[in-house]
């Protein structure tokens, strides 16, 4: 690959433009009228417009992005996350189309992006998974019968859902059958296929990811995990790693569980395995992202390897250059989502001017973003304004350092979640690791408008 075009926009279009740039390799944004004064148009060194500002207009639109990278010469494709980055349709005409497509094959997109037959790939490896039907279940009475026999609170899942989305829950039968039928209709909609499967509910779980990484030549390694349990109706705000939870046994059993689901799938790249961890410290495949994360941030500083460029070079056919043993994992990271949100009324978007943005700095101190002063957050995508990844030699070190580059960050024009962030590192529960998936949306729930007392 000498030309590699980013199907993508924001802080991760400009961390991959970055990785290219360091490997000595050409680079191609594309971007919809809504980000023709964003920065990643800046930094590569060809952009070309491909479509109106809604995605799919854009960037959803396959043929649009193909034809940028003929006009440009692309010869390389990278997608990001998001947007069409898990999509084995996309990928494999990629293929077709000379490009080669920076993440795993369009095969082993497929079997993953299929839960039911992710689950299976894991429990051919012998991988704890979470009691559920045989794959997917069509049939309502069939469904209810297989519901009744799981026990309830009972999930109801898309096959092809994803990112915290095509998830419907079930407390009782007469609430089954209408969740049913609902979780069908959404996932036709949203994923264009509306098979579901269901999945006994693990009550007050964490979230544990596991980042790992194939070649092409059969190497397989693992950077340790993430906890990525601090969420609010299933989409992440803060990541750390290691896990404040997991000891050193049971962080080998799962770290070594997610190397062998991704050799039982032939994964080629850099990707995710996901895992929940019940209250007995009991756990159990989830699903496996195969693309780059929006915290994969947080294993590079705990690792000093930069995985997209990683990435990059595994597409490229090169061999890892590390083995298991070469792996150091150093002090504690801990990201925080800054987003054009308002945290003290139920997190609602807050696009618009950033009037001001002032990023923190200083040592054990990482920003990954793409605004600017003067910079306007679109309203037609995610509200992401920065990532800011912290870290110390231990826990409490890097909640320091975190509490001390929030209070530097300055964003006006727009509402942001430091107030959050700062609201959590003062929370005893979040201070003690003593918190579930479930945390946040109880506390507000609970009327919390995570606004610090004047005493802190």
């Amino acid at each position: 690959m000498q030309k590699i075009l980013i199907a993508n926009r924001g802080e991760i279009a400009l961390r991959i433009i970055r990785a290219c740039h360091d490997l000595g390799l050409q680079t191609v944004a594309v971007y919809s009228q809504a980000d023709a004064e964003a920065l990643h148009v800046l930094h590569a060194d060809e952009a070309i417009c491909i479509g109106e500002a809604p995605s799919q207009k854009s960037y959803l639109k396959i043929s649009n992005i193909l034809s940028a990278c003929e006009i440009t010469g692309a010869d390389g494709l990278h997608p990001g996350y998001g947007f069409l980055s898990e999509n084995a349709n996309f990928a494999s005409i990629c293929a077709s189309c000379g490009v080669n497509f920076i993440g795993p094959s369009p095969e082993t997109i497929s079997l993953l992006g299929d839960k039911a037959k992710a689950k299976a790939t894991a429990k051919s490896v012998k991988c704890p998974v979470i009691p559920g039907s045989n794959g997917v279940i069509d049939n309502v009475n069939d469904a209810l019968q297989e519901a009744k026999r799981l026990g309830f609170p009972i999930f109801i899942k898309a096959s092809a859902g994803g990112g915290g989305k095509g998830i419907r829950i079930a407390y009782d039968a007469d609430e089954f059958v209408r969740q049913f039928s609902a979780a069908r209709t959404e996932a036709e909609v949203s994923f264009g296929n509306p098979d579901v499967y269901l999945e006994k509910m693990i009550v007050n779980p964490r979230h544990i990811e596991v980042q790992i990484m194939g070649d092409k030549h059969g190497n397989y390694v693992h950077l340790g995990e993430r906890d990525c349990t601090i969420q609010r109706r299933r989409q992440k705000l803060i990541e750390e790693a290691p896990s404040p939870i997991l000891t050193a046994s049971m962080r080998k059993k799962i770290c070594e569980s997610a190397v062998e689901i991704a050799r039982a799938a032939k994964y080629h790249s850099v990707g995710t395995v996901e895992f929940l961890i019940d209250e007995q410290k009991n756990f159990y495949f989830m699903e496996v992202n195969t693309r780059i994360q929006v915290e994969h941030t947080v294993t590079e500083e705990l690792t000093g390897i930069d995985l997209v460029r990683e990435q990059i070079k595994i597409a490229m056919g090169e061999k890892l250059k590390f083995k298991q043993k070469d792996i150091e994992l150093k002090g504690h990271v801990i990201q925080c989502r800054i987003n054009a949100e308002n945290p003290s009324n139920n997190f609602a978007p807050s696009p618009g001017l950033l009037e001001y943005y002032i990023p923190s700095g200083g040592p054990h101190v990482r920003v990954d973003s793409a605004c600017y002063s003067g910079y306007r957050i679109p309203p037609n995508y995610d509200s992401m304004i920065a990532k800011l990844i912290v870290k110390g030699k231990d826990r409490t070190e890097a909640i320091a350092v975190a509490k001390r580059a929030l209070k530097e960050f300055h964003i006006g024009g727009v509402h942001s979640t430091i107030p959050f962030h700062l609201y959590m590192f003062e929370d005893q529960r979040f201070l003690n690791s003593d918190y579930f998936i479930t945390y946040i949306d109880q506390l507000i729930l609970d009327g919390c408008s995570f606004i610090l007392n004047k005493e802190h």
